[in-house]
């Protein structure tokens, strides 16, 4: 087998993508665990995370460090947040996620890793948890609705340093569906850009996410 460390705590093994697990022995979404000398790995599939598809399409900008803190927009059940807590062992990664339900499954993920902290609130709110998350050096957004740019926005210029980067997935379909995806992506790019940002890379994230586009950001001057 063929390993290459990719990033911090991420490596490639052969044609795959893993982690290394920070909670040996357990898993997060039945992923498989491969040992390897004195590391434990966590495959990172790309149909199950956004993240990892963007690594698999390409993403030459991986910002996330040992020490990066990181606000979370949307962390349903924990899996792309598990990869994170395995990167960024000794930061913080704020997890904001709406659902109830979700919740409860990131709970039992939460219990295991101390840097993730779970946050039930809404992201189209980002003052009511002001109060709960520190400036951050990585604003990640994954919110399937309509108005999911303006909610990066409001929580990037939030909670943002002037060296942030920010990470949001737009999923098209959940925009407008009458409109082709290509089309909504070029409007949602020019959000970004009239909001203040400038866009260093984007990815496309098919075959994994099907109408689902990443963009890398940071702040214009």
């Amino acid at each position: 087998m063929q390993i290459n460390k990719i990033g911090e705590n991420v490596y490639q093994l052969d044609n795959q993508i893993a982690t290394i697990n920070l909670t040996p022995g357990i898993q997060v979404y039945q992923e498989k665990l491969l040992d390897y000398e004195d590391k434990q790995f966590r495959l990172w599939n790309p149909r199950r995370s956004k993240l990892a598809a963007a690594i698999f399409n390409g993403l030459s900008i991986f910002p996330f460090k040992k020490e990066s803190n990181v606000l979370y927009l949307g962390a349903s059940a924990g899996t792309t947040p598990s990869h994170i807590s395995d990167i960024c062992t000794d930061g913080k990664i704020y997890s904001v996620e709406f659902s109830p339900t979700m919740m409860r499954e990131f709970l039992e993920v939460s219990k295991r890793r101390k840097n993730l902290i779970p946050l039930l609130e809404d992201a189209t709110h980002p003052y009511n948890y002001q109060h709960l998350v520190e400036s951050v050096d990585i604003v990640y957004s994954d919110v399937a609705q309509a108005r999911q740019t303006k909610l990066f926005l409001d929580n990037f210029k939030l909670f943002s340093k002037e060296n942030s980067i920010g990470i949001i997935m737009i999923k098209a379909r959940s925009i407008d569906v009458t409109k082709k995806p290509s089309v909504i992506f070029k409007e949602e790019k020019s959000k970004l850009e009239k909001g203040g940002l400038k866009i260093l890379e984007e990815i496309i994230l098919d075959p994994y996410e099907k109408d689902h586009i990443a963009y890398i950001c940071e702040k214009s001057f």
